[in-house]
């Protein structure tokens, strides 16, 4: 972790300033990372910068069957989601449905779409 200063043109990066080059198979290089805090602090030193290894994202272990699974489920939902969105038959009643319980549950149409997709997901699949 370093403590950045930029110059006057440039308040703050955030996210990837360079990549590892991928060539015949192995890669080049590392990953450099600027961050900036935009949480309330009293600290000034708000920016960093790190250095990751080229295979650092790599993961370590394989994938278990539970993550299989929520990667099944997660895929499914958002392609009845994604349907539901667009059928026109159920778009009045959704929307409805959606406005009635707006004020003390889901704050946007996606997220009251994807609660009853999940729902329906996990009743017809145990």
């Amino acid at each position: 972790m370093a403590l950045v200063k930029w110059n006057s043109a440039i308040d703050y990066v955030k996210g990837a300033l360079s990549k590892p080059k991928k060539q015949d198979g192995h890669s080049h290089g590392d990953y450099l990372i600027g961050t900036h805090r935009e949480a309330p602090t009293t600290n000034p030193n708000c920016t960093r910068a790190y250095v990751k290894e080229a295979d650092a994202y790599k993961r370590s272990t394989p994938v278990t069957s539970d993550e299989t699974l929520a990667r099944q489920r997660f895929g499914a939902i958002v392609r009845a989601v994604a349907v539901r969105r667009k059928n026109l038959s159920t778009i009045a009643a959704d929307t409805a449905a959606f406005n009635a319980q707006k004020e003390t549950g889901y704050k946007t149409l996606y997220q009251y779409l994807w609660h009853e997709c999940a729902a329906e997901y996990d009743q017809t699949n145990p």
